[in-house]
């Protein structure tokens, strides 16, 4: 949105409420914009959003605000009727989310001849690994993947590998779009330790929803080894939100915790996770399945040692920076951070060196050299 704020195009913004879409211009994608950065705060509720979502109150606070910001709104229904009566000849719909990534969405723009639709498509992680996924999240993908396959007019990836892994799964429902290969910018925020309290160190950190396919069980099991062996034990940090999971998973982390060797933190803004990886000895990410992998990435781009899985997008972006571990072989972990312990220099691996990360102007470059 910022990016597309700047560019001299006629722009648009499209929203889905609980009770049809609303359409915003450039001021009004401003006014999101705004709102979506903290800079303005959401107004008050209106009678719609109450009537409607009272249990959600940030929801219906955001959904006025959208209507207000508004030059255009409508029933469901009348969705393609508002788009043809609203928008330009020429318009392209730039899907980046899946939120609006619907059979009614994307027949109401091919309902003007010459409009052209643009998804990304990070992943296809809920076909490829079922078993990480609700089952509903996997049926309803392959509905999106399909609509692509039928009318999206050009695709945008983020890796090669995952490129290739989405046009199988087009092929398959019938139909490859035009793609392009655009890695996402990657924006590192300038260090602040202040939100963070006292530190432990040594320490490693892990960064990530807390669910079956981040595999925090490995590192779990990895730190009750090292606390059984006779080396001191690193401390670890895993930063972010607990998702869905077995719960004799969480009450194992509760009890590293109580031990005192792991700390859990959900509230850490982009600045404070910036300057914890600036001290740790390593980014741990045992992950099984990443569309993009943004952590080893940042982590790299500050120098910090990368422990990780061999997954193809990893491979692709860093090459040879990691250190490329099995992810069910826990004494191979478990030795390997006995091993840096032993000859660490905090922070850094001097051995290893990483490219400049790819900028957001590199992916736009991208998209619109190849639109």
């Amino acid at each position: 949105m910022q990016h597309l704020l700047m560019r001299p195009e006629p722009l648009f913004g499209l929203v889905r409420t609980a009770l049809g879409f609303v359409l915003l211009d450039r001021a009004g994608m401003r006014g999101v914009a705004d709102r979506a950065a903290g800079q303005v705060p959401l107004g008050r509720a209106d009678i719609l959003g109450l009537l409607t979502q009272r249990h959600l109150p940030q929801r219906v606070r955001a959904e006025a605000d959208a209507r207000r910001l508004s030059m255009a709104r409508c029933l469901p229904h009348r969705l393609g009727a508002l788009l043809r009566r609203a928008l330009p000849g020429g318009t392209a719909y730039i899907n980046v989310g899946h939120a609006n990534l619907s059979a009614r969405v994307v027949q109401a723009v091919r309902s003007r001849p010459g409009w052209r639709i643009v998804v990304m498509l990070h992943d296809t992680i809920p076909l490829d690994h079922p078993q990480f996924c609700d089952a509903r999240v996997t049926r309803a993908f392959a509905e999106k993947l399909r609509l692509v396959s039928t009318y999206a007019d050009q695709v945008i990836h983020s890796a090669k590998c995952t490129r290739q892994q989405t046009e199988g799964h087009l092929a398959r429902a019938g139909r490859i779009p035009s793609g392009v290969t655009a890695p996402l910018g990657v924006v590192l925020a300038t260090p602040d330790a202040r939100t963070l309290g006292q530190i432990k160190d040594p320490y490693y950190v892990a960064l990530g929803t807390i669910e079956p396919r981040k595999n925090i069980s490995l590192l779990v099991d990895i730190w009750t080894c090292l606390q059984e062996g006779p080396d001191p034990v690193p401390h670890l940090y895993i930063v972010g939100h607990r998702g869905w999971a077995d719960p004799a998973l969480f009450q194992a982390l509760d009890a590293l915790v109580a031990t005192g060797a792991v700390t859990m933190r959900h509230d850490l803004g982009d600045a404070a996770v910036s300057a914890l990886l600036h001290g740790a000895q390593a980014l741990l990410f045992p992950s099984f399945a990443e569309g993009y992998g943004l952590p080893p990435i940042e982590a790299a781009a500050l120098g910090i040692p990368v422990l990780t899985g061999k997954l193809p997008v990893v491979v692709e972006r860093l090459g040879d920076y990691p250190v490329y571990l099995d992810t069910s072989d826990v004494y191979t972990w478990a030795k390997t951070i006995n091993q840096q312990m032993k000859h660490r220099t905090q922070g850094r691996d001097a051995g290893r060196h990483y490219r400049i990360p790819p900028t957001w102007a590199d992916h736009f470059d991208q998209v619109f050299g190849k639109a």
